[in-house]
């Protein structure tokens, strides 16, 4: 039997994962020629589909990490819930297991944001389900957890990321944890 997630296994990650999101507007990774002025994790969670595409015509590096937290554009898709942004990345190639500094994947990421559309696309695409975090958890074990045990993660991730855009519905994320569990069984 699995050891349910708990707060306290998943809040330092976050902690972190929220630092590179509010650097990664300022990105200051080389510009690739033919590359839009606007740096790849921005157009993604912008949804400035034409960037991407622009970006991944000028052989722009897909899995470029984020200066603090080391997350690839695929996940920043995932975190936001882009998945037109998340399709044209893994179409072009995009590292789908890449892992952050703290381990999470584009998966887990998605499967603890609620984002069913883009774990389903993850899926289909053969992302490695059982890739585990820092924190020895997978996207099913952070999905497995009641709702009032990361309830907190939430909260704090909600607030730090609303500047960027993030919206959290708790009422949605709490029915549609179990249904993404069910989803990565």
């Amino acid at each position: 039997m699995k050891t349910p997630v708990f707060k306290s296994q998943i809040l330092p990650g976050f902690l972190l994962f929220c630092a590179i999101f509010f650097a990664s507007c300022n990105s200051s990774a080389q510009k690739k020629a033919g590359a839009p002025e606007v740096d790849l994790h921005t157009a993604v969670i912008t949804d400035d589909a034409e960037a991407v595409k622009q970006h991944i015509a000028a052989g722009s590096d897909l899995n470029e990490k984020d200066p603090f937290g080391g997350s690839s554009p695929l996940i920043t898709a995932a975190v936001f819930g882009k998945t037109e942004m998340a399709r044209l990345l893994l179409d072009a190639g995009a590292d789908i297991n890449f892992q952050n500094n703290e381990g999470s994947t584009a998966l887990i990421s998605a499967a603890f944001f609620g984002r069913p559309e883009i774990v389903k696309l993850l899926l289909d695409k053969k992302a490695d389900k059982t890739i585990k975090n820092k924190y020895n958890t997978t996207a099913l074990d952070n999905v497995s957890a009641p709702f009032a045990n990361v309830k907190d993660v939430y909260d704090m991730m909600g607030n730090m990321l609303a500047p960027m855009g993030l919206k959290l519905d708790y009422a949605y994320l709490e029915k549609i944890r179990p249904e993404i569990a069910k989803m990565l069984k």
